[in-house]
């Protein structure tokens, strides 16, 4: 071959291919440098086609020319993403720009009703479905996508039955019918797979204007969700969850943002899942509880409609609306030292969950009905029945009749405070406490800064507190106050040995 050819062949090829040893393994470089969706050198569906053969031998980069459109444009769905393997986008990396991926020019009226769910007739974030999505990680692992904006799809990411997947850094946007991102175990039937989608690490990115913004569903566990925004606006015509679990478990969610849907994370079912430390505001509901094992810590819940829902859930193996056996026991959950003010707003946005059923509205609420209970208002999600004689009931808002769902959290009552007495910087608390004999209960003590404030803005401290044998305790906690903390009442919640939290008791005045 001449000089002249191999000088050639080498500029055609160098701007798509380069090498770099890692651990001694030769990993081949794939440059995405151009928006067409032709599947020709050098653009994404090239460069999936060409992973997908040998999955483990590339690293995916997109880096576009500084002077090109930032938008790739599929005419039809991509490939699914065989892993393991690295998408990076090296214009996020040096200077923040976003590529895009982007559905409208295959999906041209974007709306719920464009996104069918599994079973026929249905459609919208709340169903059961996975179509149209942007980019599809199916029965794969280890592929770590970052510096991306997905927008425009039913679903924007799809996670099904792979594990080990990093989503970090990316922007995800107006993904209508289905969510942002979708991490589930379905296994194509609507039923749970255990142990399939696992060790999946979703962090830093920004959610905006999804109809969910994320959901871990179907034997999702074991999952972290860190550090994202999620939020969105009045131009989502169906802002339903933050976060929706069903049937997810053992997730730790830690210092996200969650703000404006119908409820900031919403569990169905879910078990041992970990809510903490994020912050949550203007939402109808910032957390709903069923499921059991859960932990709401540390968190910060301000200027919602209620801070803490819990629902009430049916006996074990029950069949109801989502399913045969879908009920693992009662549900027994722990709200543990979160801040919560100014909640109680009349924020009635009720997409498929939130708190729209008048009088249920404040920091913890027992028996706030979900979409399986007769008693709900608001949108089940399109095409779903509403026939209340198919629907579940709640003892404590249809009565006692046959078959009626229990209140939540044994019904544990909060404590009843007799006397808060400062002097100086000490804060003395007495009060009694009913529960169940011969168990040793967890109170937690907040005090509001204003005499109207009947909720926990600040945390004063906890004590262990032991029960006898006819079901009562007395107690006197003191404590040594912050200086220039200002105390107008004192609030409480009392937790059973197995984690179930109380309603916050009525504020006792300081004296």
């Amino acid at each position: 071959m001449s000089k002249n050819k191999i000088t050639l062949l080498l500029t055609l090829i160098l701007p798509f291919a380069s090498f770099a040893a890692e651990n001694g393994d030769l990993t081949e470089v794939l440059k995405v440098v151009s928006v067409a969706d032709n599947g020709g050198l050098g653009t994404l569906r090239w460069a999936l086609d060409r992973n997908n053969l040998k999955p483990g031998k590339y690293r995916i980069e997109i880096d576009l020319p500084d002077n090109s459109p930032m938008v790739i444009k599929p005419g039809r769905p991509l490939p699914p993403v065989q892993g393991p393997v690295d998408i990076i986008n090296m214009n996020w990396l040096r200077d923040g720009h976003y590529v895009a991926i982007d559905g409208s020019a295959y999906i041209k009226q974007l709306d719920p009703r464009s996104c069918p769910g599994a079973v026929p007739g249905q459609y919208g974030a709340n169903v059961r479905t996975t179509s149209l999505p942007g980019l599809v990680l199916k029965d794969t692992h280890d592929v770590t996508l970052q510096g991306v904006e997905i927008r425009n799809f039913c679903v924007g990411i799809l996670i099904n039955r792979a594990s080990n997947n990093v989503i970090e850094d990316n922007r995800i946007v107006a993904n209508h019918g289905g969510a942002g991102l979708m991490m589930t175990g379905d296994d194509g039937q609507g039923n749970s797979t255990a142990t399939t989608t696992e060790r999946n690490k979703i962090i830093r990115n920004q959610f905006i204007n999804n109809g969910d913004g994320m959901e871990a569903t179907r034997g999702a566990s074991f999952n972290l969700i860190a550090d994202n925004l999620i939020t969105t606006d009045a131009s989502n015509p169906e802002p339903s969850q933050g976060l929706e679990m069903l049937w997810g478990n053992d997730n730790e969610v830690i210092h996200n943002h969650f703000q404006n849907y119908s409820d900031g994370v919403q569990l169905n079912w879910g078990n041992r899942n970990y809510i903490a430390a994020n912050t949550f505001d203007h939402l109808s509901s910032a957390v709903t509880l069923s499921g059991t094992g859960n932990i709401v810590a540390g968190n910060r819940m301000v200027h919602n409609r209620v801070a803490v829902s819990v629902r009430p859930q049916g006996e074990a193996g029950k069949n109801g609306r989502f399913g045969i056996n879908r009920i693992t026991g009662p549900a027994i959950n722990r709200i543990t030292e979160n801040i919560m003010f100014d909640n109680g707003d009349d924020i009635k946005r009720c997409f498929a969950g939130g708190s729209c059923l008048p009088g249920y509205a404040g920091a913890i609420v027992f028996n706030v009905p979900g979409l399986e209970h007769a008693a709900f208002i608001g949108n089940r999600g399109g095409g779903v029945s509403n026939d209340p004689e198919k629907l579940e009931k709640i003892c404590a808002i249809d009565g006692n009749i046959v078959g009626c769902e229990k209140t939540p959290n044994k019904d544990q009552h909060p404590p009843m405070l007799s006397k808060v007495v400062r002097k100086a910087d000490q804060l003395t608390i007495s009060g009694s406490i009913k529960g169940e004999a011969n168990t040793i209960y967890r109170l937690e003590f907040f005090s509001n800064s204003k005499a109207d404030m009947n909720e926990a803005e600040n945390y004063l401290g906890d004590e262990m507190v032991p029960v006898k044998a006819d079901g009562q305790a007395t107690f006197t906690y003191s404590l040594s106050l912050p200086a220039g903390l200002t105390i107008a009442n004192v609030t409480s919640t009392a937790t059973t040995e197995d984690g179930a939290t109380s309603t916050l008791s009525k504020p006792t005045v300081v004296r």
